[in-house]
């Protein structure tokens, strides 16, 4: 098949980027929202744009992991899935278990970084901030608010995208929908 592209986690199924596209607008709304509102940053342009990046970028990683290791598990396991909507389970029931591993995947890296920062690294942020002559008890509070914002993004952005996944892969029957290019 000349000039076809192999399937992706973006393409492999119905509605995905959608799912993905809700999924980061999810997580980075939320998270950016609540910093903007609870006060933790400022609104300038100096403040919001570079936090909103950061925001954006982990959310996209734990939407397009989520999506990915979705496609995979439901190719894999379509019989056990197929199994428990058998034995009467709902569609939701039935693929809780792989949307779980979905998300325990996708939160993998940004809980990590998490437990090491201070410890092992010191990331960026921190470091520049404590070289150009903050405290370094100021600098470890903006870095902790960093790493916990980007922890909720992740996790707003890997939820949302898992279950609009979720919807598109089942149809109003309850029944899992055929996925292109699966065998």
């Amino acid at each position: 098949m000349r000039g076809r592209l192999p399937a992706t986690a973006g393409r492999a199924w119905p509605r995905a980027r959608t799912a993905a596209t809700a999924g980061v607008a999810v997580g980075s709304v939320i998270t950016l929202g609540a910093l903007l509102v609870l006060g933790v940053i400022s609104t300038e342009a100096r403040v919001v744009v570079p936090i909103g990046g950061m925001i954006v970028s982990g959310s996209m990683q734990a939407a397009g992991v989520t999506l990915r290791r979705l496609r995979e598990d439901v190719q894999q396991a379509r019989p056990a899935i197929e199994a428990r909507l058998c034995l009467g389970l709902s569609a939701r029931e039935a693929f809780l278990p792989h949307q779980r591993s979905a998300l325990r995947t996708a939160l993998l890296p940004a809980i990590d970084s998490t437990k090491v920062v201070g410890l092992i690294s010191l990331p960026g942020a921190m470091t520049g901030l404590i070289l150009a002559g903050v405290d370094p008890l100021t600098a470890i509070r903006y870095q902790i608010v960093v790493m916990y914002m980007l922890l909720a993004a992740t996790a707003l952005a890997a939820l949302a995208g898992a279950r609009l996944a979720e919807h598109a892969l089942f149809d109003h029957a309850h029944r899992l929908v055929r996925l292109p290019g699966a065998s």
